[in-house]
């Protein structure tokens, strides 16, 4: 297993620059309009006109950022400065405050709504640029957008934040994040990265007020998201924290599983780290349910109907890989390390490109990928696998190697 895992940390390094961040800097890069593209398809053929959304923008400021605090190499540098400056430009709301959801090609505005998820992702990718650079104006941001949502996007009656809110900070209708979503006022997704955006920013901003909310945070995911009898997440709530959706969703419970216990580990309360870590080994083995006999994690089931979307996408996967690794730490058995190095094959086998670069978007259950399917897009990022590789080859390094 040693021999294994010291195989895997090499791998996950050149896949990490070779078949990532290498890709980004070649098909990314818009040299045209600015920042960067917001579509290039299965073949690696770009549309230049397409719409640029914040999701994928602060998440690639989040990646480059994070790649250069380990590897501090100069284009990894400027892909990150290019970021930053992009957001600032045209997706920063100067009138209201806040970051918009998308503008077009051309940096203009196509849609300014606020929405929670986006806003927490930019504090997440402000937080780590100013941790990869010191530069003051990026942690100002992160600070400023923490002030906006703790102001305009809490329940303070029920609990729990927001789903969007309009440009000028009012209720909206329709407030999802895409067509799949259930239309209701608070989701564990939104929250989950609430929780990852607030965890980093406390992490370069030790406030009394950041670790308050962060610890609340951790309170909402035991009490109401993390379902006390089946132990997956629940997925979409009503603003009186009912339960809307009979969906579980098994990337993200491998995913929260260990973003729990990170949020924890920053909070620095021992007691709730005890408590959390209990709860992430539940939603790892939970989540393992949808794990198939090839080694892959499906994407979702439908508790009522028993419905079962076999499908494998690359985030899920990524997810998986620190998840499992999370549990061995945890536990220390050895069966979430034997699952971790299956995953990690499935991965390289179905998932990533090494021909045209970058992953898959997702693959069937015979493993074929979908060739209409995107590289580059307004979900489709290099957040979850660059993440995955520097989250793996430093716990690896920590732990197993």
């Amino acid at each position: 297993m040693k021999e294994k895992l010291t195989a895997l940390r090499v791998e996950l390094e050149n896949v990490l620059h070779s078949n990532i961040l290498d890709y980004w800097l070649t098909h990314g890069i818009d040299s045209v309009h600015g920042g960067f593209r917001g579509y290039v398809d299965y073949q690696n053929r770009s549309d230049e006109y397409a719409e640029k959304g914040s999701v994928l923008n602060t998440r690639i400021l989040w990646a480059f950022s994070a790649a250069y605090r380990v590897f501090p190499r100069l284009e990894y540098l400027a892909a990150a400065q290019r970021a930053f400056t992009y957001l600032v430009e045209y997706f920063e709301d100067k009138e209201n405050g806040g970051v918009i959801w998308a503008v077009d090609y051309q940096g203009r505005p196509t849609n300014k709504r606020k929405q929670t998820y986006t806003l927490a992702f930019a504090i997440y990718a402000f937080s780590e640029y100013f941790a990869a650079t010191g530069q003051q104006a990026a942690l100002e941001k992160a600070q400023a957008l923490f002030q906006l949502i703790e102001e305009h996007c809490v329940d303070w009656r029920h609990g729990g934040y927001w789903e969007a809110l309009s440009a000028d900070w009012r209720p909206i209708a329709d407030v999802r994040l895409s067509e799949k979503d259930v239309n209701e006022k608070k989701s564990m997704n939104t929250h989950l990265h609430v929780l990852e955006g607030y965890t980093n920013l406390a992490r370069v901003w030790p406030t009394a007020r950041v670790y308050d909310s962060l610890r609340n945070l951790i309170g909402l995911f035991k009490e109401r998201i993390i379902d006390q009898q089946h132990g997956h997440f629940n997925l979409f709530f009503d603003e009186h924290w009912n339960i809307r959706s009979a969906v579980v969703s098994y990337g993200h419970d491998i995913e929260g599983s260990w973003l729990l216990v990170e949020a924890a580990q920053v909070a620095g309360d021992a007691d709730l780290l005890r408590q959390v870590r209990g709860y992430s080994v539940r939603l790892v083995d939970a989540a393992l349910e949808g794990l198939d006999v090839d080694g892959g994690l499906m994407n979702e089931k439908n508790l009522t109907s028993g419905h079962l979307d076999t499908d494998k996408h690359w985030w899920q996967q990524a997810e998986g890989l620190v998840g499992l690794l999370n549990a061995y730490e945890i536990t220390h058995n050895e069966k979430y390390l034997a699952l971790c190095v299956e995953m990690w094959n499935f991965l390289k086998s179905k998932i990533i490109d090494f021909e045209r670069g970058e992953w898959y978007w997702k693959v069937n259950q015979a493993g074929a990928p979908y060739p209409n399917d995107e590289k580059i897009g307004f979900w489709k990022c290099p957040y979850h696998n660059s993440r995955a590789c520097l989250e793996v080859m430093a716990r690896l390094e920590r732990c197993c190697v």
